[in-house]
């Protein structure tokens, strides 16, 4: 896939980010427990961080040029993860597999369409997302990790 511009690949970006809120909150809304619900709830609002973020960044040189990037340890859990689908009742641990894969494919996904485009530009905002997604699997991959401890206690 190319972009011709950076609006291109912000557009394309805005739209992956807008469909990740809505399959947050469609389980969110689906989620039969408070806790499942309140967890869908929360990984919408990230996505919807990302959609502001995209748009703050659309016709905004400076605000792309300024992103800072850090390392983000990547603890590699939904690699070794096959890929589900939700189901009504389903467990936590499962809703945290889903929910990572989902990340992991989205920082691959950049990842490939940053490695395709010769825009500089599009290119750095596929970087940021990339470092986006990446941060929010490091932060499900830390959940999940968290959650198997509690119940081996």
């Amino acid at each position: 896939m190319e972009f011709g511009s950076v609006e291109e690949a912000l557009d394309f970006a805005i739209g992956k980010e807008k469909e990740a809120v809505s399959f947050y909150l469609s389980l969110a809304k689906e989620a039969t427990q408070n806790a499942l619900k309140e967890t869908f709830e929360k990984f919408s609002k990230e996505e919807e961080k990302h959609v502001s973020l995209l748009s703050d960044m659309s016709g905004n040189k400076e605000k792309i040029d300024s992103y800072e990037f850090t390392e983000i340890t990547d603890l590699k859990i939904s690699d070794y993860l096959v890929e589900t689908e939700y189901k009504t009742g389903m467990p936590m641990s499962e809703i945290l597999k889903l929910a990572m894969k989902r990340e992991e494919k989205a920082v691959m996904l950049y990842t490939a369409l940053g490695s395709h485009t010769d825009d500089e530009g599009a290119k750095k905002v596929f970087q940021i997302l990339v470092q986006e997604e990446s941060k929010h699997k490091l932060a499900l991959e830390s959940l999940y990790d968290d959650y198997l401890a509690d119940q081996d206690g």
